[in-house]
């Protein structure tokens, strides 16, 4: 893989696609369109080894966080995601597949690299589906996290850790072993909010006190500067992704 490709995915990560049928709306005619509304950003840590990249676009959000050492790890993060956007068109109703789609993509290119290039990467992707009873589909691997908070409701935390403290990911795109990863769906209401964060996030901060800031009737923009305001009084030493994204109808 070379550097120019890699810069490539890189660059493409983090743009917002919108694509729509055009019609001839009467004038004033308010358009329903079911989509997420999101901001992310990653809080870059004291160590300066950047490992997370992230992509949003209007019913998909990925966040991934690579586990090597140097320039791998956001090598390996940002293979991941480019494999789950390119996947999604033919896998649109099967993360499963977008999430080997990733593994095999990361896989490939840590073999070729030879036995000193390891690439590792957690994987956390989340995609809206649309219609009568809309539902958000979820895919999870790794030490990152997906919480669901519904309007007027509780935050429920959707996925399950694959680590046990800093100790190295039991499961991880790129890994030898088969994945296996965590993948489900909830139903979504209008006002719903959604936020996937990596590990770094919830070690800066902790889940507790990340729950309680993204559930407290701000927007998404005032959510996520409330939430860089303790990230800098933290100081992380590691990268710390947040995205947080609310389901809007118009």
């Amino acid at each position: 893989m070379t550097l120019l490709v890699i810069s490539i995915l890189v660059g493409c990560l983090s743009v917002m696609t919108a694509r729509g049928r055009r019609g001839n709306w009467p004038p004033g005619m308010p358009v329903a369109r079911p989509r997420l509304v999101a901001v992310g950003g990653t809080y870059e840590g004291s160590r300066g080894r950047p490992s997370d990249a992230y992509v949003i676009q209007e019913r998909l959000v990925a966040a991934a966080r690579g586990a090597a050492g140097g320039g791998a790890a956001h090598t390996a993060a940002a293979l991941a995601l480019g494999a789950v956007v390119g996947a999604r068109p033919k896998y649109q109703e099967n993360l499963d597949e977008c999430a080997q789609a990733a593994h095999r993509a990361v896989r490939t290119a840590s073999l070729r690299g030879g036995a000193g290039s390891a690439l590792v990467t957690s994987l956390d992707v989340i995609v809206l589906e649309p219609g009568e009873s809309p539902r958000l589909r979820f895919a999870h691997v790794g030490d990152g996290a997906i919480w669901h908070c519904p309007k007027g409701g509780r935050p429920q935390q959707l996925t399950t850790s694959h680590s046990f403290g800093d100790g190295p990911p039991l499961r991880g795109i790129g890994l030898p072993s088969e994945l296996n990863p965590e993948v489900g769906a909830v139903p979504l209401r209008p006002g719903d909010r959604v936020v996937v964060v990596t590990s770094g996030a919830i070690r800066a901060l902790g889940a507790a006190r990340m729950k309680e800031l993204v559930t407290g009737g701000m927007s998404p923009s005032a959510c996520l500067d409330r939430l860089y305001d303790e990230m800098a009084a933290a100081d992380p030493k590691d990268d710390a992704t947040v995205i947080i994204a609310d389901y809007a109808t118009a």
